[in-house]
């Protein structure tokens, strides 16, 4: 978080500094960092909620699915989240909200109805985990990080024709301002997803290990991410900037550059030291 702030005040101040404003560009960079990351520690669930496509449900709705998500809490220690279907036939879940008591667990209805009764208790143990050790505040606020990061890359980019300049020192102050917002617009893909492998990987790890002590069952969470493997099936409603959220990448294993740029470690991976538990 002190490097999204470090980020986005020097970019306050370098289009300040290159249009004259001043420290004007630093201020109203800082006003509107502080404006996002309230809105992202606030709000930020139900946003990501909502760019999932998630329903809530109650439990006259879907009774089984309610009675694993309440008994895991109980077991977890942790209130009961909200519980969220989103209309898919790929198999995945998150989490989100800023603590366990305002938690959510999305879950796909392709999770429900193609996992058995012990795989969808691993996935809704690793859901729960991250909330319990509050993986799911951080990872949400980075999701409007990100998304303010490459907005003041692309604003500094267009800042050139929108303020024009007056004289030859402005001009060449305006180009250079246009050469480092090309130049951040180029790189802030790759900044955003390095922030969330930095976010994403070990807390992937901490998140199965605490699943499989929850259950005290590895081979579910195992097995369920075998099947999300072996059916390599895309969400229709992935989102990069919200791809760490979920228990594996929402995109299909040839939308993916290389497993060194996923936002997840390879299931292989993950699967050999659940196993190496039993």
């Amino acid at each position: 978080m002190t490097l999204f702030l470090v980020v986005i005040v020097i970019l306050g101040y370098v289009w300040g500094k290159s249009y004259n404003f001043g420290y004007g560009g630093l201020i109203i960079a800082l006003i509107f960092s502080i404006g996002i990351n309230l809105i992202s520690y606030f709000k930020g669930d139900k946003l990501a909620l909502s760019m999932a496509n998630a329903k809530q449900i109650k439990q006259a709705d879907n009774p089984y699915v309610y009675r694993l998500v309440e008994n895991l809490s109980i077991t977890a220690g942790v209130p009961c989240p909200k519980i969220y279907l989103i209309p898919d036939n790929a198999i995945n879940a998150f989490a989100t909200g800023r603590d366990p008591k305002t938690a959510s667990i999305a879950i796909t209805t392709g999770a429900v109805q193609k996992l058995e009764n012990e795989e969808l208790e691993g996935v809704i143990a690793h859901e729960l985990s991250h909330v319990k050790n509050y993986d799911i505040r951080l990872m949400t606020v980075v999701i409007l990080c990100v998304g303010l990061i490459t907005l003041l890359a692309d604003f500094m980019l267009r800042s050139r024709f929108i303020f024009g300049s007056r004289d030859n020192d402005n001009n060449n102050n305006g180009n250079l301002l246009l050469i480092i917002g090309l130049v951040l617009s180029i790189l802030s893909p790759i900044f955003a997803t390095l922030i969330q492998l930095a976010v994403s990987r070990k807390r992937e790890y901490l998140a199965d290990a605490s699943a499989s002590l929850l259950t005290r069952y590895p081979e579910g969470l195992a097995s369920a991410l075998e099947k999300i493997a072996k059916e390599n099936l895309p969400l229709k409603r992935a989102n990069k900037s919200m791809a760490h959220l979920y228990i594996a990448s929402p995109f299909s294993a040839t939308e993916k550059i290389s497993n060194l740029f996923s936002t997840h470690p390879p299931i292989i991976e993950r699967v050999k030291k659940l196993r190496a538990m039993i």
